[in-house]
């Protein structure tokens, strides 16, 4: 991407706002806005006129209203958030997976991981976390193979039971036993998950990942502590690479800067310009925190299918420098964001 930041964000706003590209969802809001933003957005931080962006307001919307008028004829993909927050929120996916694959790919090169087969331990369905991995397999011809994975249902079982804990049990281990079966009938290479049923499925298989001719673990979602990295790592990872990401359906894929030294912890950064993640203050959403310090994350989204200025996480996290495979700042150590004013969340295994 040879544009600036501010260059694109210019652009994007044409694209949004303008009658003959944007999307029915956006420019029947250009009108209610207290400014213009095809004129009056003149570099990145302008987007601030916006304020915060409600996710609420894409519920009840209609996916197509969600499609850009510039895509006119383009297929397009309807797929939904995992429900952590309360009902699903849903957008659509022109052109945002293309892109996703192809960084992915650089960095899995980079990796010496690129090829080989691939299981897909992953939500399926609406949910666009399987959708990428099938789309990224294709990119090399891989055999994907997939075990259905329906994070809701997991929610819905945590809630029933009240128990985060145990609530899920069941339904986990049929997870782990479909995941056994394909590792131990076939070759897998690359191996997506999540970090919370990694930590159930690394116990309960017979042999080590590596014996199965696993290479990498790939992960995804909520993160692990500190200490069950560690435990996985030390335990059960032995000769396979650990590559987490962490986002979701409206923010998108913050790739894994590995650890600068030991000990430290490993950071995730966002490619601008299609999003950029803020660290900010929760008493003032508008200040960054200093590096090394926690705070919220605020995120802007910024691709051609999908606009979201200024959207607050559920997420807290450490500032993190710049990282020399990432030369933009990131974030490192994400939890829940607690207090008062924060959604209610229910995290299952994603």
């Amino acid at each position: 991407m040879r544009e600036s930041l501010d260059e694109w964000t210019v652009r994007m706003m044409s694209w949004h706002f303008g009658e003959e590209s944007g999307s029915p969802f956006w420019l029947a809001r250009r009108s209610r806005l207290p400014f213009d933003p095809i004129r009056d957005v003149t570099d990145y931080a302008s987007l601030r006129l916006f304020g915060l962006f409600d996710k609420t307001d894409l519920r009840g919307v209609s996916a197509r209203d969600l499609v850009p008028r510039g895509f006119a004829g383009r297929p397009f993909r309807v797929v939904e958030t995992g429900g952590t927050s309360g009902p699903p929120y849903r957008v659509v996916d022109v052109t945002r997976a293309i892109y996703d694959v192809r960084m992915y790919r650089v960095m899995l090169e980079a990796r010496g991981l690129l090829g080989g087969d691939i299981l897909a331990m992953t939500p399926s369905g609406p949910h666009a976390y399987g959708h990428f991995v099938k789309l990224l397999g294709d990119s090399w011809g891989a055999a994907v193979f997939s075990v259905d994975f329906d994070p809701r249902w997991v929610k819905h079982l945590v809630r029933a039971s009240g128990d985060a804990a145990g609530g899920a049990d069941a339904y986990v281990g049929h997870l782990v036993a479909q995941t056994a079966d394909i590792l131990r009938d076939e070759r897998i290479s690359l191996l997506f998950t999540t970090a919370k049923l990694l930590l159930s499925l690394a116990p309960a298989l017979d042999k080590p990942l590596a014996e199965y001719g696993v290479r990498a673990v790939c992960t995804g979602g909520i993160s692990c502590s500190p200490e069950e990295a560690r435990y996985l790592r030390e335990e059960y990872l032995d000769g396979v690479q650990w590559i987490d990401t962490y986002g979701n359906t409206l923010a998108g894929h913050a790739l894994q800067g590995d650890a600068p030294s030991p000990g430290e912890p490993h950071s995730y950064h966002l490619p601008p310009p299609f999003a950029v993640m803020h660290v900010v203050r929760p008493d003032d959403v508008w200040r960054e925190v200093a590096e090394g310090e926690r705070g919220r994350i605020r995120v802007v989204t910024l691709l051609e299918d999908l606009f979201l200025p200024n959207l607050l996480e559920r997420d807290s996290a450490i500032s993190a420098p710049p990282h020399p495979w990432f030369p933009w700042p990131g974030v490192a150590r994400v939890g829940p964001y607690e207090a008062e004013d924060a959604d209610q969340i229910t995290e299952g295994v994603y």
